[in-house]
């Protein structure tokens, strides 16, 4: 009698089936190589990069809070991105003089270039705290994008726009606050998103995420409103009190790791009339080929049509009008419409930096059109455009506008030059060994720590400024006067990063 013929006796269960788990392995080699190349790319730009004009107050700032746990240093931002910094920093062995009393720009200048510091290794070490922030904030998007699209491929189209963007791995690779704000709400979406089915324990991280968006940068607070009412109409409004209380307890504690004795309320209150006391300043802007003062409520809109790859854009569009009608649609795209609208009431037309949230939100969004034929392609081409712009991703544009080396025709300030490129400019001035030079450089750099030694031109007669003149591409942006003139009147030879033009004077 064969094995096939016994009769199992009467009772005895059948063994169950052998349940074939959905292969996961190339969902995240796939993941894992997207964040891998973002990684790189961060990290080589991080380390070509000289300091852009905000980076040392920043980086000045939280070695004051480490050492001396104080906030008296950038008190317009809340502490915690600078807590963040100081932990790349403690293995620095930052010097600071306990004496010191300049101000914060000062401050800055002081423990990069005066105390006996390197500079590249400072800026290293504030800036991998952040580079580790933002490849964190791809896994939220990818998990974010495969919970709404219900899709392995959205999840990954998602995390492909977000890890080639080139304005997230500029602003990633920096030691500033925009795109760990923006991740920290974008994180407390994404938990608001699966606290729907499972309130616990999504409520309470969702409300320490917020909280850790609103102790980065008060800006955040524009999308407050929106993600308490959220939580107030899938949960009730006990919910939504335990949330509020929740970030404004990580708020208040963030604070009190610098200093348990500041007055939390004040404190946070003064930051925000610190930059309400910046919106009240004239501003200048400039945009498409046009310097103005003031500012135009189109102008965030314009410069991420100019600095957003065309593939990008494409996915945004089909995205966003896919989502409008998708239960998502108040947790992804009601937060960025928040916090966009209030960023074009904004009297400072510097760059999109102060937008770096579209890319992240609408990155989800993106995810629920993958499926679509052109999808993969429309990747593929921002993918290409950004890796066409190594390393130079601040000031990328797309390829309608001309690409990077046209960018400074469009736009100027954090969409361009931001100071990143002295380091380049003194390899590069090593060509032109015998000639005087003349600058007029943006940025928070000290060229004479790289070698540069330079007269100011505005500072000596026309006549006399000859050999070369070197000009910070947003310095001819709003040249005028004596520099225009001699802008002019000279002849461009070199450019250096795409953000500083060299020009030769008879």
């Amino acid at each position: 009698m064969s094995l096939a013929t016994i009769q199992r006796p009467a009772g005895v269960p059948l063994p169950p089936a052998r349940v074939t788990a959905p292969r996961r392995w190339p969902f995240v080699l796939v993941a894992v190589v997207l964040l891998a190349q973002m990684a790189i790319t961060m990290t080589t730009t991080a380390v070509q990069q000289t300091p852009t004009v905000d980076e040392p107050v920043y980086i000045g700032a939280a070695v004051v809070q480490a050492q001396q746990h104080s906030l008296r240093y950038n008190p317009e931002h809340p502490p915690l991105g600078k807590l963040v910094m100081a932990t790349g920093l403690a293995f620095a062995g930052v010097r600071l003089d306990p004496d010191f009393r300049g101000d914060q720009t000062e401050l800055g200048r002081h423990v990069l270039y005066e105390s006996g510091n390197d500079p590249g290794t400072l800026l290293l070490a504030a800036r991998l705290p952040m580079i580790v922030l933002t490849l964190l904030f791809g896994v939220v998007v990818l998990l974010f994008a495969t919970d709404i699209s219900k899709s392995r491929a959205g999840g990954i189209a998602a995390l492909a726009l977000y890890s080639f963007s080139p304005d997230l791995i500029a602003h990633g690779s920096l030691a500033t606050l925009d795109v760990p704000a923006s991740g920290f709400l974008l994180t407390a979406a994404w938990l608001l998103w699966r606290a729907r089915t499972d309130p616990v324990p999504h409520l309470p991280l969702a409300g320490l995420a917020l909280g850790a968006a609103l102790a980065t940068k008060t800006n955040t607070l524009a999308a407050l409103p929106v993600l308490l009412a959220l939580v107030w109409w899938q949960s009730r409004w006990r919910a939504a009190l335990g949330v509020l209380l929740t970030a404004i307890a990580v708020v208040w504690i963030s604070h009190a790791a610098v200093d348990p004795s500041v007055s939390f309320p004040r404190a946070y209150l003064d930051g925000i009339r610190a930059q309400l006391g910046f919106e009240d300043r004239v501003w200048g802007g400039y945009l498409f080929g046009t310097h103005y003062e003031g500012s135009h409520w189109y102008y965030l809109p314009a410069a991420l049509l100019v600095k957003t790859p065309l593939g990008a854009l494409l996915l945004w569009v089909a995205g966003t009008t896919a989502l409008v009608k998708h239960p998502a649609a108040a947790y992804v795209l009601a937060p960025a419409a928040a916090l966009l609208a209030v960023a074009m009431t904004g009297n400072r037309d510097l760059g999109v930096r102060y937008a770096i949230f579209v890319p992240m939100f609408l990155a989800v969004a993106a995810a629920v059109v993958a499926h679509r034929r052109y999808a993969k392609i429309a990747v593929a081409l921002a993918a290409v455009s950004s890796l066409w712009t190594f390393p130079y991703y601040l000031p990328y544009s797309n390829e309608v506008f001309g690409g990077p080396s046209k960018t400074a025709l469009h736009l100027h300030d954090s969409n361009v030059d931001w100071g990143q490129d002295l380091g380049r400019l003194a390899e590069r001035l090593k060509r032109y060994p015998a000639e005087r030079k003349w600058l007029v450089y943006k940025g928070a750099g000290v060229p004479e720590h790289y070698g540069i030694h330079a007269s100011d031109p505005r500072e000596a007669p026309p006549d006399e400024v000859r050999g070369l003149l070197i000009v910070s591409n947003t310095a001819i942006a709003k040249a005028d006067g004596a520099l225009r003139a001699l802008v002019d009147r000279s002849t461009p030879i070199d450019v250096v990063g795409h953000s500083i033009t060299i020009f030769r004077r008879p």
